[in-house]
C-alpha cells in the first residue's frame, strides 16, 4: 500500500491520535471477527481479541479493471488503464482507436518522478472525465498527469502531501536532503494560533521540490497547495523562499510556515554542497 507520509511524520500523526484518547495498535494481524445476536462483537487478532460495536476496514483501493483486462484491452504495471494525455486507451502499437478511459481505472504519470501510478481521487477523475469528453467531441485537451497531492482529517489533526516521499524519492532515483520546521497558522500572539510541521524533501544539487507533507490543526493542511503549485512548476526551495505569500496575524506568521520550510531546506540543500 502506498504511505500518505514518511515514518517521522507519521510518528507525528501517531502521537497526536494518541493524544485524542484513541488507542493505536500497528502490526496487530487481524484474524477474524467475533459476532453475537447479528452485530459484531470482537476483532481477534494475534494478540487477543478487541471489543467492538463498530469495524471499518481500509485496505486500500485497487483498480477494477478485469473488464477491460477480458475484453483485451491493454492493462499497466499499476493494474490500471494506460492513457495518453488526450485520454485515448494506449496499446503496445499506439493509442487505440474510438477507445477513451478515466477516472479510477486509469494509470496515469507521476510528473515528479515520471513513474506510473494509480492515484483513484475525484479532483483527477473529473478531470480525466472533462478532457475525454472534449476530445470525443472533436476538441483538444489534455491531461498532463498528477504529483499525488491528498489531505485528510482525524477529529481536529490534519494532514497533508504533495509529490514524492523520501522512499519514492530514492525508489525514482533522486538524491536528496530534507527539511523540517515547526510553525503556527497564525501570528504567535493572536488567540487561536495553532502548530504544524512542515516537512519537504528536495533535490541534493539543485535544490528542485521533490515533495513535502504536513501535519497540524486548524488551517494546516490547506497550504500544502502552495506546495503544490510550487512542484507543478518546477520550483527550488531557494526559489520558494521569495514567494509573496499573503501575511495578516488572523492568517498567517509574518513569516508562513511555508517560506520558513523553504529556507530551511535551502540552506541544507547550500549545506550539502
Amino acid at each position: 500500500m502506498r504511505a500518505t507520509v514518511d515514518p517521522d511524520m507519521g510518528a507525528r500523526v501517531h502521537e497526536a491520535i494518541c493524544g485524542l484518547g484513541i488507542a493505536v495498535r500497528t502490526n496487530a494481524h487481524v484474524q477474524g471477527l467475533e459476532t453475537g445476536d447479528g452485530r459484531v462483537r470482537r476483532v481477534v487478532t494475534a494478540d487477543g481479541a478487541l471489543p467492538a460495536d463498530i469495524v471499518v476496514l481500509g485496505l486500500g483501493v485497487r483498480p477494477n479493471t478485469a473488464l477491460a483486462a477480458d475484453c483485451g484491452i491493454p492493462v499497466g504495471v499499476t493494474g490500471g488503464v494506460p492513457t495518453d494525455l488526450r485520454m485515448r486507451v494506449v496499446g503496445p502499437s499506439g493509442p487505440v482507436e474510438g477507445l477513451w478511459a478515466a477516472g479510477d481505472c486509469v494509470q496515469t504519470t507521476h510528473l515528479v518522478s515520471g513513474q506510473p501510478v494509480h492515484v483513484p481521487l475525484g479532483t483527477h477523475a473529473n478531470k480525466q472525465g472533462r478532457v475525454a469528453g472534449i476530445n470525443i467531441g472533436g476538441g483538444y485537451a489534455t491531461f498532463p498527469g498528477v504529483i499525488g497531492t491528498a489531505v485528510t482529517k482525524v477529529c481536529d489533526l490534519e494532514v497533508a502531501r504533495t509529490g514524492l516521499t523520501e522512499k519514492e524519492a530514492h525508489d525514482a532515483g533522486f538524491a536528496f536532503v530534507t527539511a523540517t520546521v515547526e510553525s503556527t497558522s497564525r501570528a504567535g500572539y493572536y488567540p487561536g494560533a495553532a502548530s504544524m510541521v512542515i516537512k519537504l524533501i528536495a533535490e541534493k544539487r539543485t535544490g528542485l521540490l521533490l515533495g513535502g507533507q504536513i501535519v497540524g490543526r486548524e488551517e494546516a493542511a490547506k497550504r500544502i497547495d502552495a506546495l503544490a503549485i510550487a512542484l507543478w512548476n518546477r520550483m527550488t526551495v531557494d526559489e520558494m523562499t521569495a514567494l509573496d505569500l499573503s501575511y495578516a496575524p488572523p492568517f498567517a506568521p509574518v513569516w508562513d510556515p511555508v517560506l520558513i520550510a523553504a529556507r530551511k531546506a535551502a540552506d541544507t540543500v547550500h549545506h550539502a554542497g
